[in-house]
């Protein structure tokens, strides 16, 4: 990820772009029973950002979904790191060629310095995969499982 703009969690997106990202979440949950989270921090407290994701996936309970098919994309601000990872619902059922497509879709944007962009755009792309396989059943079985808002450490 390109350090274009590197910055403090909290301050590193506007108060628009913050409400576009949840705003994105919120639109591709509607299709789906999935669940999607946004995770920013300053510096990675890992080897890798996907160590560290992993690590968070389980402390922000995303491994308590009833079909396991929550989705965290996290970011470390101060570091230029992310990653994106699915639980074993999800990546049962795309193959880890989707998961590659998203990421370099991503590290494009972040390059060209489109941060909040990017991630816009991979919460829509990932909310069409989760709506393919776990489309929203529309009754009360179907509840917002995990909190839709940025979350940050």
């Amino acid at each position: 990820m390109n350090a274009g703009r590197r910055g403090r969690p909290k301050a590193f997106f506007d108060e628009q772009e913050q409400n576009a990202i949840v705003d994105a979440i919120v639109a591709a949950e509607r299709a789906t029973s999935g669940e999607i989270r946004v995770h920013l921090e300053h510096h990675c407290e890992a080897a890798d950002a996907y160590e560290r994701a992993r690590g968070l996936f389980e402390k922000l309970g995303m491994t308590a979904t009833e079909q396991r098919n929550g989705v965290l994309l996290y970011l470390a601000t101060g570091d230029g790191v992310f990653a994106l990872i699915g639980d074993r619902g999800i990546d049962a059922v795309v193959g880890a060629g989707f998961w590659d497509d998203v990421v370099a879709m991503l590290e494009a944007r972040f390059r060209a310095g489109e941060f909040s962009g990017g991630i816009t755009d991979a919460i829509a792309r990932v909310g069409e995969k989760l709506s393919e396989f776990f489309p929203y059943a529309g009754d009360d079985s179907d509840i917002n499982e995990l909190d839709d808002d940025i979350s940050y450490s």
